[in-house]
């Protein structure tokens, strides 16, 4: 039995029917498919690497404790890894639409909350492998770790893991209870031995505290409503998803150019794209504020390997609003420079770490805020953006090469549109995911960002700035 952390805990009491909180990847691989029984065994291999897999959740009776993992002894690998396929030839907008279904489901609590779909019929005889896992279990950082056990570093598959995998028996609902009571009452004695290790330190203890009080002060100004647009409010329980496409090498040159860094230029790509959606709206850029959760991994190196989330946030508020890229990227390298000195990470991870200390209220507060943002939509935030850096080396399954790696980030209660960053193998893809009813223009984003990638590397090799047909760079009919 393994008790979650206060954040892995909070993903599970935000979702409510509409608002999913499973994070995904959409993996396209060389043909041919292998057999779907090989594909089963192949998992199968890696489970002892990813105890999580054959675990489920459990709460605890009135919220007493955060929830807990057990093992679940009714595990079922051909409920996890499923199969489908696509019409042939299978086009890259069939697969989007595809994976915005898959999405759209919630992963079933009475399971390990993850799922595998095998999708068969892409063009060029290649297949896909479509991937979902709850955010309690994973973040972005994480999930990746997870890729690079369950996938294979060379064509040759790895030799399965040694696997004695007895399911432990599950707790009573009275041994759960009896459990939490236990851990509240050892918290006090935890927070008083904290606290005497910091009176040993009180020059250090002085320092934490000045950068939590800024931190504090800067996350509370960052979270101010901003005006009404239609990219943001109520959302429904069904997705729109596409991606748009870069280099690495592309992302460099723009870097080496004009400056900052290769998240610096990433976002300037995305404020570019969700810019182009607002200018399709009839909306005037110049009175929209587009503030954007930034999530900001705070994982050690030796945490790597740990499945769980370790993130924190920053509050960025994108420049739709300049329309000269060069100006847009300056802006976002001065909004980033100043947020590194805001210390809204560190006060970010302390509010998390605070509300473990009382699970029962969190959870209620947290349900209770999903609610009344479901009637009363929020206005501190208005989309999400999340970069992760993958895998910079081929991946296989089943001795085929993963060609490209697609992210997917879910969308918060009040937001209809979120971007994922993700590397690999000397590419970036983004993955862009719309609420069904209200972003039916989702692909006007991933079609913008591509735009301003193109934009930004004629500019950065001195070629004038031009009017740029995308028709001629990318399809959104076909699949890279």
């Amino acid at each position: 039995m393994d008790r979650m952390n206060p954040l892995d805990a909070s993903f599970l009491y935000l979702e409510n029917g509409v608002t999913h909180m499973h994070v995904g990847s959409c993996a396209i691989f060389e043909g041919p498919t292998p057999p779907y029984d090989e594909l089963l065994r192949a998992f199968g291999a890696k489970l002892p690497l990813v105890p999580r897999y054959r675990q489920r959740v459990r709460f605890v009776p009135f919220d007493l404790g955060r929830p807990v993992w057990v093992d679940d002894p009714h595990f079922n690998l051909e409920y996890h890894v499923r199969h489908s396929a696509l019409p042939r030839p299978g086009t890259g907008a069939e697969l989007e639409r595809l994976m915005g279904r898959v999405m759209s489901q919630e992963l079933d609590r009475n399971r390990p909350l993850w799922e595998a779909w095998v999708v068969e019929g892409l063009e060029g005889g290649k297949w896909a492998l479509i991937s979902k896992v709850h955010h309690c279990m994973i973040d972005g950082v994480s999930g990746v770790d997870l890729v690079m056990v369950m996938l294979d570093q060379t064509r040759e598959p790895t030799p399965p893991a040694m696997d004695d995998w007895d399911p432990e028996p599950e707790p009573s609902s009275l041994r759960l209870a009896a459990d939490a009571v236990s851990s509240l009452l050892t918290s006090p004695r935890e927070q008083a031995r904290a606290v005497r290790s910091v009176l040993r330190q009180p020059r250090e203890a002085l320092r934490r505290a000045r950068v939590l009080t800024t931190g504090l002060h800067n996350f509370g100004t960052a979270l101010r409503p901003t005006p009404p647009t239609t990219v943001d409010g109520s959302i429904g329980p069904h997705r729109r998803w596409t991606s748009a496409r870069t280099t690495l090498d592309d992302v460099r040159a723009v870097r080496q150019a004009f400056g900052g860094t290769v998240n610096d230029v990433v976002l300037t790509a995305i404020a570019s794209g969700l810019r182009d959606l607002i200018l399709s709206r009839d909306e005037d850029p110049s009175e929209v504020t587009l503030r954007s959760l930034v999530p900001v991994s705070m994982r050690s190196a030796d945490a790597h390997g740990v499945y769980d989330n370790r993130v924190s946030a920053i509050f960025f508020d994108l420049p739709v609003d300049i329309a000269d890229p060069i100006e847009r990227l300056a802006a976002v390298r001065a909004e980033m420079a100043r947020l590194k000195e805001s210390h809204e990470p560190e006060a970010g991870e302390v509010l998390t770490s605070l509300a473990g200390t009382f699970p029962a209220l969190t959870a209620q507060a947290t349900r209770l805020a999903v609610r009344l943002m479901t009637r009363m939509p929020q206005r501190s935030m208005n989309t999400v953006t999340t970069n992760v850096p993958g895998p910079p080396m081929a991946l296989y399954a089943g001795g085929r090469e993963m060609l490209e790696y697609l992210p997917f980030v879910p969308l918060g209660p009040g937001v209809r549109v979120g971007v994922a960053i993700l590397s690999y193998h000397g590419g970036i893809s983004f993955g862009v995911t719309g609420d069904f009813d209200t972003v039916p223009d989702v692909q006007v984003v991933g079609r913008g960002i591509e735009r301003a990638m193109v934009e930004l590397v004629r500019l950065a090799d001195g070629e004038p700035d031009e009017t740029i047909d995308l028709t001629a760079t990318r399809s959104t009919e076909g699949v890279a």
